[in-house]
């Protein structure tokens, strides 16, 4: 009985957070532009939603700062990560304390702060001052994907090769990255994911003439839904579920 009950509960749950989800998808896919009437099957909102050239230079703007994010946040978060693991225990405690608090924080303060400092900075906002933005949250969730590779390491291994003849760079590109790599890749991939869906930090540092989907979005829920933004959400779901999968694959695989 208690495991009918736990089954059930479950599946309440699991419905109330995904029911809407499922319904927006197959909205996507009616024909008719109204959402109380199923006017048969029909791909013409896919159709105008590549047509259309708002949504378009705003996929653009989202795919390629999440890309840039990713790529600079994993380079500064490794190189981070492997500089805090070769501090004494103290210091480490401490710059770990401030690498954890920007994730702690609500997003809305992230925003706001940056926004303020690039006013303050006389800095136009606009898409590299979005990108800045996205490479200084995403950092430290790369940080804390790499950190439990560092320590999983053997710690005698860099010493080991530097007295072996290895220089440093030498030492840190086949020795110290190959055994991190696993910890990289999910650290890239998790900013990759993060950068792709971020709207709170996105808004706040941007302009109007720079929008990326989740911004665009909400700009056009507020005139009212159109039929396209349900195509868009449906495809943002998928990549967004197939690049989460991807990362809690990867997250798994050390503890096999």
């Amino acid at each position: 009985m208690m495991k009918v009950l736990k089954r059930s509960y479950l599946a309440l749950i699991l419905a109330f957070l995904y029911l809407p989800i499922v319904v927006l998808v197959i909205q996507s896919f009616n024909a008719g532009s109204s959402r109380a009437v199923w006017e048969g099957f029909s791909l013409r909102w896919y159709g105008e939603l590549f047509r259309n050239k708002n949504i378009m230079d705003a996929l653009y703007v989202t795919v390629s700062i999440a890309i840039l994010a990713a790529f600079f946040s994993t380079i500064l978060g490794s190189l981070a990560a492997i500089g805090i693991h070769a501090m004494k225990k103290r210091p480490q405690a401490f710059m770990m304390t401030l690498t954890n608090l920007p994730m702690t924080m609500p997003d809305i303060v992230t925003g706001i702060s940056l926004m303020l400092l690039f006013i303050f900075t006389k800095v136009q906002r606009g898409y590299w001052t979005m990108l800045l933005a996205h490479i200084t949250f995403n950092t430290p969730y790369v940080i804390l994907s790499v950190m439990p590779k560092l320590k999983q390491m053997n710690s005698h291994a860099y010493e080991a090769a530097l007295d072996l003849g290895a220089t440093p760079v030498y030492a840190l590109f086949h020795v110290i990255l190959p055994e991190i790599k696993p910890g990289i890749i999910t650290g890239a991939l998790m900013a990759f994911t993060l950068s792709l869906d971020d709207f709170t930090v996105s808004y706040f540092t941007t302009s109007p003439l720079v929008q990326n989907l989740s911004t665009l979005i909400y700009s056009e829920a507020r005139r009212g839904i159109k039929p396209t933004m349900n195509a868009l959400s449906a495809l943002m779901f998928i990549l967004l579920l197939v690049l989460l999968l991807i990362v809690n694959r990867r997250t798994k695989e050390p503890q096999a």
